[in-house]
C-alpha cells in the first residue's frame, strides 16, 4: 500500500468498496439456523411486515405481526427503510416479502439482494458522508491530508465492514446520518447538523450514544453569539430543526397515545434485561461475581444504568460546553458513547461500533491509540463474529487494518503532521513512545492467547461460555482503559492550549 491510498479519496474509497464486497461473500447472522434465524432474516422480516401491512400495524403484536418473531424495535425510519426495500424485493419477487410464507427465506436471488441494498446504502449515504466529514473537517487541521486519514479510518475500519457487510445490518445508515451531521458541525452549519443527528437518531436510538455531545456543543454554541437575542434565536432555529424532524418521522403513530407509546415500548425495550450474550461492558463483567439480575429486577437495573452512566458523562460534557471546540466536540464523542458502551441498560456487542466510527475521526491525531482501540473493538465481537463463520475475514482485516496504520503513522511522521491538538503535548506522549509498544504486544498477546483458547480448546462442560466470558472481560478491562485514556486526552486540550500561549 503506497502513500497514494492516504492521500486520494477515491483510491481509499475503491480499497472500502472492493472490503465490503469481499466480505460479503461469507456467512451472513442465522444463515440456515431454522427457526429463529438471526438478523438477516430480522430485516428481511421488516420488509415483509412493513409491505404487507398498514403503518399503524407495524408495532402491534396481531395475528398477522408476531412480535416473538423479529418484530420492529427500531425507530420509524428503519421501518420506512425497511418499507422501501420491500417494494423493491417484491418487484424483483414477491416470494421474497410474501406474508407468513417468506419467513426464513434464503435463496440465492435473495441473499444476493440483499447484500446489495447494504452496498446500496453505502455508497448513497455513508461513504458521501465520510467524504463530506473530509472536506469540511480539513479546516481544523494544519495540513489537509490529516482529513484524508480520517477518512481512510472510516473506508476500512474492519468492525463495520464485518457487521453490516458479513453479519448483516445496516448501521450504515445511521452512522452516515451522524458522520455528516459531524461534518456539518465542523463547517458550523449547526442546524444542518442537527437535523442530521437526529435522522440518524430516528434511524436507530443507539445514537443516543452520542446525543450528550451534540447536545452540550450546540447549547455551547449558542452561549457564543454576540448577544443574547442571537442566542435565542440560534437556539429555537436548532431546536426547530429537531423537533420537526421528529414530527414528520413520528406523524404516523402521533394520531392517538396508545399508538405512540406502542413504538416507544418497542424501542427501548426494558423487558429485555440488561445485556446480550456476553458483552464487554462493566455490568456483564460484574455480573461474573455478583449476580446483577438476581439482586435487581429490570427496572431496578435500568434505574442504576441510567444514573450511572449520566454520572460518569458529566465531566466530559461539562468540560465540552466550556470549551466550545470542535476537538473538544470529538473527543467527547468517544468518551460519551464509551461511558454508554460500559455502564448503559440492553447494551449489544455491536453497540462498540458506536463509539470506533468516532474514533476514526481522531485516527490521523492518535494514530497509535485509535488503532490500537479500534482492534480491541473488533477482537471483543470475536465470538458473535465467530458464531457468523466470519472468524477469517476478521482475522484478515485487522491484518489490513494494521497496515493501514503503518502506512498512515509513516505518511504523519514523514509530512510531520501534527493537527491542532498537537500543541504542548503532556508527559503522556513520552511515556507512550517509552512504553506503548510493549503495551501493546502485552495486550496483542492476551488478545490472541484468548482467541486462540476461543478456537482450539473445547471448554468444560459446566462453563460452556468459559472463553466467551474471558474475551469480554479482557475487552472490558481494554476499554476502562481507553476510557480514561480518551478522558485525560480532552481534559488536557485547554491545558495544552494554556501551555502553548505562554511558550509563545
Amino acid at each position: 500500500m503506497s502513500t497514494k491510498v492516504i492521500e486520494s479519496l477515491s483510491i481509499a474509497t475503491l480499497v472500502g468498496i472492493v472490503l465490503r464486497w469481499a466480505v460479503s461473500f461469507h456467512p451472513y447472522s442465522g444463515a440456515n439456523k431454522p427457526p429463529m434465524f438471526g438478523d438477516y432474516e430480522a430485516q428481511r422480516h421488516w420488509q415483509e411486515i412493513t409491505l404487507n401491512l398498514p403503518v399503524h400495524a407495524w408495532y402491534t403484536n396481531s395475528s398477522d405481526n408476531d412480535l416473538l418473531y423479529w418484530g420492529l424495535d427500531y425507530p420509524p425510519l428503519t421501518a420506512y427503510h425497511s418499507y422501501l426495500n420491500g417494494l423493491l424485493a417484491s418487484y424483483l419477487n414477491p416470494d421474497f416479502v410474501a406474508l407468513f410464507t417468506s419467513r426464513g427465506y434464503e435463496g440465492y436471488d435473495h441473499k444476493l439482494f440483499m447484500r446489495y441494498t447494504v452496498l446500496f446504502v453505502d455508497l448513497l449515504v455513508f461513504i458521501p458522508a465520510a467524504f463530506f466529514y473530509a472536506r469540511t473537517s480539513k479546516t481544523v487541521y494544519r495540513h489537509r491530508v490529516a482529513s484524508k486519514i480520517d477518512f481512510l479510518a472510516l473506508m476500512t475500519y474492519p468492525g463495520l465492514i464485518l457487521i453490516d457487510h458479513g453479519h448483516f445490518q445496516y448501521n450504515n445508515a445511521s452512522l452516515g446520518f451522524f458522520v455528516t451531521a459531524v461534518g456539518a458541525l465542523a463547517t458550523k452549519r449547526d442546524c444542518m447538523g442537527a437535523i442530521f443527528f437526529s435522522c440518524a437518531l430516528n434511524y436507530k436510538q443507539m445514537e443516543l450514544y452520542h446525543a450528550l455531545p451534540f447536545f452540550f456543543y450546540l447549547l455551547g454554541r449558542c452561549t457564543k453569539e454576540n448577544s443574547f437575542a442571537e442566542a435565542v434565536v440560534k437556539l429555537c432555529s436548532i431546536g426547530g430543526s429537531v423537533v420537526l424532524v421528529f414530527l414528520v418521522v413520528w406523524s404516523p403513530y402521533l394520531r392517538t397515545l396508545e399508538s405512540l407509546t406502542q413504538v416507544v415500548k418497542r424501542v427501548f425495550p426494558v423487558g429485555r434485561g440488561l445485556f446480550e450474550d456476553k458483552v464487554a461492558s462493566v455490568w456483564c463483567s460484574l455480573s461474573v461475581v455478583v449476580k446483577l439480575r438476581e439482586i435487581l429486577d429490570n427496572s431496578q437495573m435500568a434505574l442504576l444504568c441510567l444514573v450511572t452512566t449520566a454520572i460518569l458523562c458529566l465531566p466530559s460534557c461539562i468540560n465540552l460546553f466550556r470549551h466550545v471546540t470542535f476537538t473538544h466536540f470529538k473527543y467527547s464523542l468517544v468518551n460519551v458513547s464509551l461511558i454508554f458502551f460500559l455502564f448503559s441498560f440492553h447494551v449489544h456487542e455491536k453497540s462498540i461500533l458506536l463509539v470506533a466510527v468516532p474514533a476514526c475521526m481522531l485516527f490521523s491525531s492518535e494514530p497509535f491509540m485509535v488503532c490500537w482501540f479500534l482492534s480491541v473493538t473488533v477482537f471483543s465481537m470475536v465470538p458473535l463474529l465467530d458464531k457468523d463463520g466470519l472468524f477469517l475475514p476478521s482475522l484478515s482485516l485487522c491484518v489490513l487494518w494494521v497496515l493501514v496504520y503503518e502506512v498512515a503513522a509513516s505518511h504523519c511522521k514523514s509530512l510531520n503532521l501534527k493537527s491542532v491538538i498537537a500543541d504542548g503535548r503532556t508527559g503522556v506522549d513520552a511515556a507512550l513512545r517509552r512504553w506503548g509498544t510493549a503495551l501493546v504486544c502485552v495486550s496483542a498477546l492476551c488478545c490472541a492467547v484468548l482467541v486462540l483458547a476461543f478456537k482450539c480448546i473445547h471448554p468444560p462442560s459446566r462453563y460452556p461460555d468459559l472463553f466467551a466470558v474471558l474475551i469480554a472481560l479482557a475487552s472490558c478491562a481494554h476499554f476502562c482503559f481507553f476510557a480514561v485514556y480518551f478522558h485525560f486526552r480532552q481534559f488536557s486540550l485547554q491545558t495544552n492550549k494554556k501551555h502553548a500561549e505562554k511558550k509563545r
